[in-house]
């Protein structure tokens, strides 16, 4: 199947996910290549731009690109265990560090790793368990900007000027 192949049709509009659904770039970082290319397949049928990266230098490099290109990532996918680099904690740590309104989503393959059970503890919005089939991804990118509260449990509140230490 090739990226042009694809399209809204193969999954089920009846899906209310969809609905909450927006558009734009979202980074995955996984150190598996077919992991990258079926995430940009499934992001691409659901009308995102993907940026792909294999470990976790090119993922803070294209995240801090694009936040200074003033293009943003929408949501950032970090494979939690990289062999071959900086994994998905650590990298979250650092984008959280910049900027702590990030939506940061942990992907493993490891369902008993304890980052999972508790990933807000870590930073992360959301868990994305692999194998993860596109009905999965759109839950839970539907779940990063709920339409009543557009905040991140993790995000800490705001300082102000007024505000007292």
């Amino acid at each position: 199947m090739s990226l042009s192949s694809c399209g809204r049709k193969w999954f089920p509009l009846s899906n209310p996910a969809l609905g909450a659904l927006l558009q734009g770039p979202i980074l995955v970082m996984d150190d598996e290549e077919m992991v990258l290319t079926l995430a940009a397949m499934m992001l691409k049928c659901l009308g995102y731009q993907a940026t792909v990266c294999m470990n976790g230098d090119e993922a803070l490099e294209n995240y801090q690109k694009a936040r200074a290109a003033g293009t943003p990532h929408l949501g950032v996918i970090l494979d939690l265990t990289v062999y071959r680099g900086m994994g998905g904690r650590d990298v979250a740590r650092q984008i959280l560090l910049e900027d702590p309104d990030a939506r940061l989503i942990v992907s493993c393959g490891n369902p008993y790793d304890p980052v999972l059970a508790d990933h807000k503890t870590y930073g992360f919005c959301s868990t994305l368990a692999k194998p993860y089939r596109l009905s999965d991804l759109v839950t839970v990118l539907a779940g990063l900007f709920p339409w009543e509260d557009r905040t991140c449990a993790h995000s800490p509140p705001r300082k102000t000027e007024s505000s007292s230490v």
